[in-house]
């Protein structure tokens, strides 16, 4: 795991850069990789690239980067874990017995396959989390590419005549031609979702490369449209057009089998390996096909609350001791939690709202203590139908749909005058809804409409408001599903894990989302995920297999805080200077007058309004630390 930044010159003018600027780059995310830097520059071309690496594999120099080719044609700046690497080595070796190399590193086989087979052809053999930058020296190219599924993040974009690139925003703010200015547009979708989808940023000019995307850019400036070498849509078609037709153990069978090869694989490392265990179904999956393949006790990370409601660890305690795991746990209490809190907008080099982000940091903190690398269990909802929308949403719009939408606003706005939790106002959203394609997207909203509240904004197209391309899927619920997995899954959850874990050093791999079993997963029928009203099906008859199922067949509890009790309360006095109307209005991006409505409203306890303040509060933070 590492992270990497540069830039490309379109202009004379614009090449003399000082290696300090690019170590600066660097700099800036050396949390990221701790434990070697580098720099390289071709500035004849006007390009320059930064990198920090956090030895995983092959510890010594050879694998230093940017590294360049064998040849001398290619230099890579490469961030993530290649899995199959030695058995592209062993293809390599077999094609070309003469070639040479400098170490065991993946970096170098992945140089030496692109330096072989081309870097489409590369990308299509590769397994693996990753982002990388490429020079190719002889034609004066930048090829960027990012993995299918979006676990490593990468940014790029034109400020003026030089292009930017790198890991983390942060590393882009230190260019002296880095112009800083904040997309409005892009504001008003975090107060949508709580975070900013691909392919938007914060700041104008600066995008993410969309997951299974590589661009080419050259050094006059050139840019190639961003091109897909794998595509999420495509493999549900297929999953659909070629379903699994087996029966449920052979396909529990194959899913088990899928699953023990991705966890085996994503257990190579020479530095110490653990796991995160919450005690739900995805990540004792995880540690379980583990355990079963590793001749030492498992090292496994929890996090607790002293209150009682809150507390999970209780769960994968339990699991831990069946599985025979080495199991840690952290048990904090409020101030333990909301000491995290200013931390916040140094972790996030965009402004981010997801709540269960300050659990994920402290549980990355506690497992970086004793091992570099921890397996997750992300992914399970999204692919095999865990989350609870997938249930009863498709029963809620079979009766909404033939209620008179008039009908249904009245009944919403009178709900909506009583005190309510947080879910009831959910409810009284999607009551207005259109569509079912309007009623999922009610359901993943915070301000219902963020444009009334960020001034001078104007709410681009994303996933889920712009016109689908997903209406061949043939039921609501996998269609929720593969929104989810292209949107929330790499824009929310895949984001949290990794900027909280690289906060802390700490290398998290995903065994769930090689893109194998994301294809098996799309093959499976809808019932052998859904099942007598209850999501991942398949996957709790392959957990059955290990755990007993007293111990996990329990309600989806989250990784939540209670952050409407916070917020009136211990959060307040920094909530309430965030939220100042006279500095609001000397800012200028917000109607604080709408703002301090819904501030107010949740203070006086008529609703939880804490999803539509934390979007805002985030900002504002982040504002402040910039």
């Amino acid at each position: 795991m590492c992270g990497f930044a540069g830039f490309l010159c379109s202009t004379p003018a614009a090449m003399a850069v000082s290696e300090d600027v690019l170590r600066n780059m660097g700099n800036a995310i050396a949390h990221r990789g701790p434990d070697d830097q580098g720099e390289w520059q071709d500035r004849m071309a006007g390009f320059g690239v930064s990198h920090r690496r956090l030895s995983i594999a092959d510890l010594s120099q050879a694998g230093h980067q940017p590294m360049v080719s064998n040849y001398g044609r290619y230099v890579l700046a490469f961030n993530g874990e290649i899995y199959n690497h030695k058995q592209l080595r062993a293809s390599l070796e077999e094609e070309r017995p003469a070639l040479s190399w400098r170490g065991r590193s993946d970096t170098e086989v992945l140089l030496a396959c692109v330096e072989s087979w081309g870097f489409e052809r590369t990308l299509s053999l590769v397994v693996g989390m990753f982002a990388f930058a490429l020079w190719d020296r002889q034609h004066r190219t930048l090829i960027m590419a990012r993995d299918r599924m979006g676990e490593k993040p990468l940014y790029w974009g034109w400020q003026g005549d030089t292009l930017l690139f790198g890991s983390e925003l942060k590393a882009l703010k230190t260019h002296p031609k880095f112009q800083g200015e904040i997309d409005r547009n892009s504001l008003a979708l975090l107060l949508r979702h709580n975070y900013i989808p691909s392919p938007y940023s914060i700041y104008k000019g600066i995008y993410k490369l969309l997951p299974g995307h590589y661009i080419e850019i050259s050094s006059e400036g050139k840019e190639f449209v961003s091109k897909p070498y794998w595509d999420y849509s495509e493999v549900v078609r297929k999953g659909m057009s070629f379903p699994f037709d087996g029966i449920d153990a052979l396909a529990v069978d194959q899913l088990e089998s899928l699953l023990a090869s991705s966890v085996a694989s994503q257990m190579i490392a020479d530095v110490p390996l653990g796991a995160f265990l919450s005690g739900g179904v995805d990540s004792s999956v995880v540690v379980a096909l583990m355990q079963r393949q590793s001749t030492l006790r498992v090292r496994t990370y929890s996090i607790g609350f002293k209150n009682k409601a809150l507390d999970e660890a209780v769960h994968a305690r339990a699991v831990a001791r069946h599985l025979g795991t080495d199991h840690s746990e952290l048990y904090i209490d409020e101030s333990d939690a909301l000491a995290v809190i200013p931390k916040l907008p140094g972790v996030y080099c965009e402004p981010f709202a997801d709540s269960s982000q300050i659990p994920t940091f402290l549980v990355s903190s506690m497992a970086r203590q004793h091992v570099t690398v921890a397996l997750s269990g992300d992914g399970g909802d999204e692919l095999f139908g865990g989350y609870t929308p997938y249930q009863f949403m498709p029963k809620i719009w079979r009766i909404l749909q033939f209620m008179p939408l008039v009908l249904r606003k009245s009944m919403a706005a009178m709900l909506s005058a009583l005190p309510l939790p947080q879910r009831m106002n959910k409810l009284c959203a999607i009551m207005g809804a259109r569509d079912r394609e309007d009623l999922y997207l009610r359901l993943r909203s915070h301000w219902l409409r963020p444009d009334t509240v960020v001034l001078d904004s104007h709410e681009p197209e994303s996933l889920l408001s712009g016109p689908s391309v997903w209406r061949f899927v043939d039921s609501f619920e996998r269609w929720m599903m593969a929104m989810d997995t292209v949107g929330y899954m790499p824009d929310d959850i895949l984001v949290k894990v990794d900027r909280a874990a690289m906060a802390n050093s700490l290398e998290t791999r995903v065994p769930m989302l090689d893109h194998r079993v994301v294809e098996f997963a799309a093959r499976l029928p809808l019932h052998m995920k859904i099942r007598d009203g209850e999501g991942k099906w398949v996957l709790r008859e392959l957990l059955y297999r290990y755990v007993p199922r007293k111990l996990v067949d329990r309600p989806k509890a989250g990784f939540m805080v209670p952050l409407g009790a916070w917020l009136r309360g211990p959060l307040r006095e920094w909530a309430e200077e965030l939220l100042a109307e006279s500095s609001m209005r000397q800012q200028g991006y917000f109607d604080e007058k709408k703002v301090r409505a819904v501030w107010l409203e949740h203070l006086a306890g008529r609703a939880d309004r804490s999803g539509c303040l934390w979007s805002v509060l985030m900002f504002q933070a982040w504002l402040v630390a910039r």
